[in-house]
């Protein structure tokens, strides 16, 4: 194997990790007006992932990161092309991050209201977005002979990338719901179980639909594999969340975000973007791909490094591994911090 073959595994690798864990605070941050019924509600909610979120978007700088210095060709192309999408992205990521520090820096009902409708709109605009960027790049975008982006906007918003952002909305709602009964005591957990069945059972709809679509496009033998234990995975996970093992449930539900993002790579291979205007103008790994030196450097940088994030995120959710609920909440903690 290459190391441009390496690295796009490395690459898929770190976007599975992002989705896996980014997924349910995106979820949670979602459910803080689905699923909180009042303010003590929503901060139990804000607290489950107060010590990590932060953390959790350390894997998407990695991976926006490494796909730079490896395949600089398809960063390029991709932030050129899918500029717009990924400034909204962007913006909603650091207005959620400054949502989570500044909410309760003020105990006035209209300071926390508005921020915590931040918190709610940019986890759930990122969450659809994402599924639409990496439909469109599974799908083939108009790439010219420069592989340039030629297309527009308009173009983004086809069927199958709309699709690909229901899933990821619903599946990281879901992600989310079953992290919450996991995380929780009394009524929020029995009403977070609740509300899983129903999010679990949309998504599981939605991503069999978009993940038979991409089968019978771009599938073969290895991504079919992966299409079958994304679905028997949610499935356990919608199970378990019935029979009340939150922590079972929110494994098969992190199971069916590696297995579906998976897939997705294994139809993409030996592409990083096909170009729909012309197979031969499609970016690879081969010419997108930095030099063999510069790969070189990045696999010895990366053996070093990725352990020791690894070993200190692991740790931190150990240390934050307990249930809260609202009885931890002070009666006058609307002017507490969030973590």
């Amino acid at each position: 194997m290459e190391l441009h073959d390496v690295w796009f595994v490395l690459i898929a690798v770190l976007w599975i990790g992002y989705f896996f864990l980014e997924g349910f605070d995106f979820g949670v941050g979602v459910l803080t007006k689905l699923l909180a019924r009042n303010r003590p509600e929503r901060r139990v909610l804000i607290n489950t992932i107060g010590p990590v979120w932060d953390g959790n978007e350390v894997w998407l700088l990695s991976a926006g990161g490494a796909t730079f210095a490896a395949f600089p060709e398809w960063y390029a192309t991709l932030f050129s092309g899918f500029y717009l999408p990924l400034l909204l992205i962007l913006v909603c990521l650091i207005v959620r991050g400054v949502a989570f520090e500044y909410r309760a820096k003020r105990p006035e009902e209209n300071w926390q209201r508005n921020w915590e409708h931040a918190i709610f709109w940019c986890s759930l605009i990122p969450a659809f977005l994402w599924g639409v960027a990496f439909g469109n790049i599974v799908r083939g975008v108009k790439l010219d002979q420069s592989h340039e982006y030629v297309g527009g906007v308009l173009d983004l918003l086809n069927p199958y990338a709309l699709l690909g952002g229901l899933v990821t909305l619903t599946l990281f709602t879901f992600h989310g719901a079953v992290f919450t009964a996991l995380k929780t005591v009394g009524e929020i957990r029995e009403r977070a179980r609740t509300l899983a069945l129903w999010v679990g059972l949309a998504a599981a709809g939605l991503a069999l639909l978009f993940l038979l679509w991409t089968q019978i496009e771009n599938g073969d033998g290895r991504s079919l594999v992966a299409l079958v234990v994304a679905v028997a995975a949610l499935v356990v996970a919608l199970l378990a969340n019935q029979a009340g093992r939150e922590g079972w449930s929110f494994a098969f539900s992190g199971v069916t975000i590696v297995a579906a993002v998976a897939m997705l790579f294994l139809t993409l291979f030996p592409n990083v973007m096909p170009s729909s205007l012309n197979d031969e103008w499609s970016l690879t790994v081969t010419n997108a791909s930095s030099s063999p030196y510069t790969l070189k450097i990045m696999t010895w940088c990366a053996v070093i490094a990725t352990p020791v994030v690894m070993l200190y995120q692991g740790w931190t959710y150990w240390v934050f591994r307990k249930r809260i609920g609202t009885q931890h909440i002070a009666a006058d903690a609307a002017a507490g911090a969030t973590h």
